[in-house]
């Protein structure tokens, strides 16, 4: 047993030192390879072993034209036409050889390589029209099987017994690549006796570069006796095909003397490996081993081959369904995420409530958002000094939208401190200038991994070195400081909000500067509005007021009872409507001139106000009670506006109550006071009013700060116009403050305003 961490596995390896096993220049026994000239089909090069097969020696046939040996029994106008217009891929045809004894039939492959053609000629191997028709109704069987298996485990087990079935092979089974190119059986079928391999990984040195390149190139390698001898290529002295013959899409291509040893010491002596590509990748291997020589004649290895090119697109079919339906869940998550922070007034709410969402976009175990020097954590997260730690890691990395890994330690290796809760890591950023980032963490997840002989034996000071393993008994390697993979749905998921976030971004300021070139008009417009009520509208309403008390007292007598009540109730709404104008007036001006701010005492403040507010009292002002329990901090304002401030305060808590002794308390909050939730800025207090009157219900709370609103009837609780809480709210914010309200129906409310403090 081996305990490493990710920096160590065996699967991501410096480049491989490999050989070129394509420019062997080596064929297997069992056929004949020849390479002939484009142009004139003449014989370049052939293999050493044409006396075996074709009964003349190599040597003889270089330099002859092909058709010097083709029986005239071959279709020779479709054969020429074949190889005027093969490509790289193998093309199948039969022909007929006269070899000096006798004619014999073979079964051709064709393809193209560079100015070259290679023929490849097995012998055929007669099979009668029953067990053609038989493995023809076999392989039927077997797509239907396949095709009716929806579970992908379910799915490659049964595709490793179709094949065993077609073949005969002792052993199938199906090898997947990781995203580093170490792999592991993920189904098996075998003998009961024999050792299994299932659930075993090898390492990226097992199968080289090279190796895979040529694997995902040529969907098929079958080497029937690994035992049997080389044959060398015969190549003319004169020809063009000097440099090494390319053999990379070659059926017969000879085997290196490494795979050779790697297999014996598995104890297999027959290969056949069936690629599984998808799309430009090579996802796996269906690899078929024998203890004995074993021949399978071109029917079965192509029956092998279309069955593979099923489990390739049947299993990419699986996984992207599988992969679509996890896409389509995240998708829905992240819908309703930017659908509610398009809709939020506060961008860092809506990320971090509810808190289980941020998580979800990318199943992450805890997040960690920065706002600047703001930083909110979610969930199981590292803590906020080492989350600043990382955050400044990240900046100083180049500029990147997105950075993840599984093994955080192997790139930051300050992360061993954190590793149980943060080995996995995403890091989002929205923007570097603003310091803006979502980081996602997932925790340490310890692996055991079995792999099929010790994997450091090909790896020598950090270089992986091509030779043979010697051993595949199982090797037991714990692995730490890594999470599980993020998958490419969840990376994707996390640019989208990244991509939404931003368009959001830009939408709002869109809309701001909209709404502000609105603003401007409308407050011109308000100014015009203005004007028209204090010159023109207040003058005909003074007439109406005028000319109706005239008539009420020249002509009270000689009208009934109803004219006389009609006219006063007239008299009372122009007398309402000239206050309502006056104070829409007073709450347009408010905007309109410039603030003069100044040191300025609360005490002092307050008294001058309290001294207005007891003169304008109808009763007895005695019974009015306003406590102040502490001296109250000197601040920066306009006097004359916040004057105006605590005048409406106090005004409401004493016109909104039911108490026959009204109490009222005026005081200002510590900066730690638990009642300042989201605290307040340096530099600033909160003052508040506090009244033990008739109260307010919670849902009106922002409907008492809008123009022209009142809770109650016109006439009750003395009346009023509606305008003082919005004249209060608005001369705060024009102070850089905000005010809120508090409030419990029956028992009493308070107003909270902030201010800006007098610096000491």
């Amino acid at each position: 047993m081996r305990q490493s961490n990710c920096s160590n596995n065996p699967g991501r390896l410096p480049q491989d030192h490999e050989s070129p096993v394509h420019l062997i220049g080596l064929t297997q026994p069992h056929g004949v390879l020849i390479g002939l000239e484009a142009s004139t089909f003449n014989i370049a090069h052939i293999s050493d072993n044409a006396i075996s097969h074709l009964g003349i020696s190599a040597q003889t046939l270089i330099g002859q034209n092909l058709f010097e040996l083709i029986e005239s029994s071959t279709p020779i106008q479709h054969l020429q036409h074949s190889l005027e217009t093969c490509s790289n891929y193998p093309s199948y045809h039969p022909i007929s050889i006269s070899t000096p004894s006798e004619t014999k039939q073979f079964d051709g492959l064709l393809h193209r390589i560079d100015n070259s053609i290679l023929l490849e000629l097995e012998p055929t191997h007669k099979q009668t029209a029953v067990e053609l028709t038989s493995l023809q109704n076999q392989i039927q069987r077997s797509l239907s099987r396949l095709r009716s298996l929806d579970d992908i485990t379910d799915f490659l087990q049964t595709a490793t017994t179709e094949i065993q079935a077609i073949t005969g092979f002792e052993r199938v089974m199906v090898y997947r690549f990781d995203e580093h190119c170490a792999g592991s059986v993920i189904a098996e079928v075998k003998p009961p006796e024999k050792v299994s391999y299932l659930g075993l990984h090898y390492p990226a040195t097992d199968i080289p570069t090279t190796v895979r390149q040529l694997y995902h190139q040529g969907l098929t390698r079958f080497i029937p006796d690994l035992r049997a001898p080389s044959v060398e290529l015969v190549t003319a002295e004169q020809s063009f095909a000097q440099t090494p013959v390319d053999l990379r899409y070659a059926i017969l291509r000879g085997v290196d003397p490494c795979c050779v040893e790697y297999h014996q010491n598995m104890g297999v002596t027959a290969l056949l490996v069936i690629a599984l590509v998808q799309g430009n990748r090579l996802w796996g291997l269906i690899s078929c081993h024998h203890p004995t020589s074993k021949f399978l004649p071109y029917p079965v290895r192509s029956a092998c081959v279309i069955l593979g090119q099923l489990v390739a697109a049947e299993v990419a079919g699986k996984v992207d369904r599988k992969e679509l339906n996890y896409l389509s869940s995240l998708q829905a998550i992240q819908a309703n995420f930017i659908d509610s922070i398009a809709k939020a007034t506060d961008f860092k709410q809506a990320l971090i409530e509810p808190a289980p969402r941020l998580l979800e976009v990318v199943s992450a175990q805890g997040a960690a958002i920065c706002l600047d020097q703001d930083i909110t954590l979610i969930g199981e997260t590292p803590c906020l000094e080492d989350i600043q730690a990382l955050i400044s890691w990240s900046l100083e990395k180049p500029s990147s939208e997105i950075f993840h890994t599984n093994c955080l330690v192997q790139v930051y290796p300050s992360a061993v401190n954190i590793q149980a809760v943060a080995s996995g890591l995403i890091v989002l950023t929205i923007s570097k200038v603003r310091r803006y980032l979502i980081l996602w963490f997932r925790p340490e997840v310890l692996q055991t991994i079995n792999w099929a002989g010790n994997p450091h034996e090909s790896v020598r000071e950090g270089q992986a070195i091509l030779g043979p393993r010697t051993s595949f008994e199982n090797w037991k390697e714990t692995v730490r400081a890594t999470a599980l993979p993020w998958k490419s749905a969840e990376l994707a998921n996390a640019l989208a909000l990244k991509n939404a976030i931003v368009g959001i971004v830009l939408s709002k300021a869109d809309e701001l500067a909209q709404i502000n070139l609105e603003l401007e008009r409308s407050n011109r417009e308000l100014d015009s509005f203005a004007y028209a009520a204090s010159h023109d509208l207040k003058e005909p309403l003074r007439g109406i007021t005028n000319f109706s008390n005239l008539i009420l007292r020249r002509y009270s007598e000689s009208l009934d009872e109803s004219a006389v009540k009609r006219l006063q109730t007239l008299v009372k709404l122009a007398e309402r409507m000239d206050r309502l104008i006056d104070a829409l007036l007073r709450f347009s001006r408010l905007g309109q001139a410039e603030l003069q701010q100044q040191p300025t005492d609360l005490n002092t403040l307050l008294s001058k106000v309290l001294e207005t507010l007891h003169a304008g009292q109808n009763e007895d002002t005695s019974t009015i009670q306003i406590h102040i329990p502490r001296q109250l901090p000197a601040v920066k304002a306009d006097s004359i506006l916040l004057s105006e401030v605590f005048s409406n305060l106090l005004s409401n808590a004493l016109k909104y109550t039911d108490q026959p002794q009204p109490s009222i308390e005026v005081g200002y909050l510590e900066p730690n006071d638990p009642k300042i939730a989201d605290g307040i800025e340096p530099n600033t207090c909160v003052i508040y009013v506090q009244d033990d009157g008739i109260g307010i219900h919670k849902r009106h709370f922002q409907n008492i700060f809008r123009l022209f609103k009142r809770l109650h009837e016109r006439d009750s609780y003395g009346g009023g116009t509606g305008v003082g809480l919005t004249i209060a709210k608005k001369i705060i914010e024009r102070h850089g403050g905000h005010i809120w309200v508090e409030s419990t129906y029956g028992m009493g409310t308070t107003f909270y305003f902030v201010l800006n403090c007098e610096e000491k």
